[in-house]
């Protein structure tokens, strides 16, 4: 609810992973914050659309694929052809609910107040908000933050009809689960789904433009990705271009190749990236003008050319995730508060939630190349710790790489089963600036997924060790200490 008073020290407009972590950053610095959501509920399209329900899903999928290997065969696992998306999320009420309570609470212990309705600028300082009966108020903010997020993009040569050709708004909405998908795109998006649907038995064909899939991360978790996918009878088109896509209006999606390569399946989905909700703001009353592309210009502290107004999220492009969102959130609020960044900015960990997932913090093996020359890189294979063999997930792996004395840590990538959990340990490491050798001096649980760190960080000990001049009792000792830790 709003308070009486209509003049705040800080608005945000938009109430996703960066509007709250906006509104919780700013309560933390005393300021007298307005948080404004156009949805009855918190939490945004993550909560309505994307992250929550698509994990859900996932989990379940997840789930399924993995109690018939985990059992050894001894339960096996059949599909009704007529099942529905919605069976496969029962627990969806549930998960949102106990998500927003949670954000709920956090915001109303902090003092934040909300408000329902749709938000537009009036001035560079004043924003009009319409509520769901009509009635519109006026309030005044003496920094502003927008935080609207994003909605699927909408390829000209395709016509979505939201049944057969769909996008991530309406994927979930399916009633059932159809056989085969042509996936359009090859980003963070495409990918999840197409390996949660084809972990679901559908099979899954991906086209994209690019040669291949997730070209933002390191080429061997793009290659993990691409083992997984065939494995579970999926395929990955790369290079090939979309002339058209439409239904047949009898049983079939088809996709025209600009080859002239025909394709059918029973659905589609499109997900060739998102467009910023920024358009219902009227931007130009506050001096504002989005890019080309929609997106709204910002500088390292998410200011945008007008300096009290903010912009994090999607409304400023990639990296799009949640992750990011939430730290641009922070650094918003923290500059507009007292003049300085967010001490936690710059070291994100990057989550993908593929099955199984992929995960990474810091460098990447090229970037420490390009960085500190020959980096120390060690790969630790799932199949060498004993609790990935308990979990039957032995196909994955832990890459950890540090300077090229092997001291310092610079990145982690990690693809497989709990890559997106485990990658926090190193994450931490980094943060507390702890040297390589922390993770054979520190004893884990056994067995743990942990015990990868351990392996990883012998191999480049060891590596750094024949580098030097060392005495060839040290190595001995590295290699002692590595057969203890198996």
């Amino acid at each position: 609810m709003i308070a009486d008073c209509l003049q705040y020290d800080v608005i945000i407009i938009g109430s996703g992973p960066a509007g709250q972590n906006a509104a919780l950053e700013a309560a933390e610095h005393s300021a007298h914050v307005l948080l404004i959501e156009q949805e009855l509920s918190l939490g945004g399209a993550c909560v309505q659309y994307g992250t929550i329900p698509s994990k859900t899903l996932r989990e379940t999928a997840l789930t399924l694929s993995a109690f018939q290997r985990r059992s050894g065969d001894v339960y096996r696992v059949s599909r009704d052809a007529e099942l529905s998306i919605v069976s496969l999320m029962k627990r969806l009420n549930d998960v949102v609910h106990a998500h927003q309570e949670t954000t709920k609470v956090c915001l109303e212990r902090v003092g934040i107040n909300r408000a329902c309705g749709r938000a537009r600028f009036v001035s560079p300082n004043e924003i009009s908000m319409t509520r769901v009966n009509g009635e519109k108020t006026v309030v005044h903010g003496t920094k502003i933050i927008i935080a609207t997020g994003s909605r699927p993009r909408s390829p000209l040569n395709v016509k979505l009809d939201h049944e057969n050709i769909l996008d991530s708004d309406s994927i979930l909405s399916m009633t059932y689960l159809p056989s085969s998908m042509l996936i359009v795109g090859g980003g963070v998006i495409a990918c999840e789904y197409a390996s949660t649907f084809s972990s679901l038995g559908v099979k899954v064909t991906m086209l994209d433009k690019a040669e291949w899939p997730l070209s933002f991360v390191d080429p061997e978790l793009t290659d993990y990705f691409m083992r997984q996918l065939l494995a579970k009878g999926g395929s990955f088109r790369g290079g090939v271009g979309l002339k058209s896509l439409c239904w047949d209006r009898v049983s079939s999606v088809v996709a025209t190749l600009e080859s002239g390569e025909t394709l059918r399946a029973d659905k589609a989905f499109v997900a060739l990236g998102r467009v910023a909700n920024v358009d219902s703001l009227s931007l130009e009353n506050a001096g504002l003008h989005p890019s080309e592309r929609g997106l709204l210009t910002v500088n390292d502290f998410c200011q945008t050319q007008v300096p009290h107004i903010y912009a994090v999220g999607d409304t400023i492009g990639p990296p799009a995730l949640a992750s990011a969102s939430m730290d641009q959130g922070r650094r918003a609020a923290a500059h507009a508060l007292n003049g300085t960044g967010h001490p936690g900015a710059g070291l994100l960990p990057t989550g993908i939630y593929t099955i199984p997932e992929i995960a990474t913090i810091g460098l990447s093996e090229r970037q420490a190349a390009d960085k500190v020359g020959k980096p120390l890189v060690a790969r630790i294979s799932y199949s060498q710790v004993a609790r990935a063999h308990i979990m039957a997930s032995p196909d994955g792996m832990l890459k950890m790489i540090a300077d090229a004395e092997g001291r310092k840590l610079l990145g982690i990538q990690v693809a497989g089963d709990g890559a997106t959990e485990l990658v926090h340990l190193g994450q931490m490491a980094m943060l507390g600036e702890l040297p390589v050798d922390t993770f054979v001096h520190a004893t884990f649980n056994f067995p743990t997924m942990a015990e990868a760190y351990r392996l990883a960080a012998l191999e480049i000990i060891h590596a750094r060790e024949l580098a030097g001049p060392f005495p060839a009792k040290t190595v001995r000792r590295a290699a002692a200490a590595q057969c203890h830790s198996i």
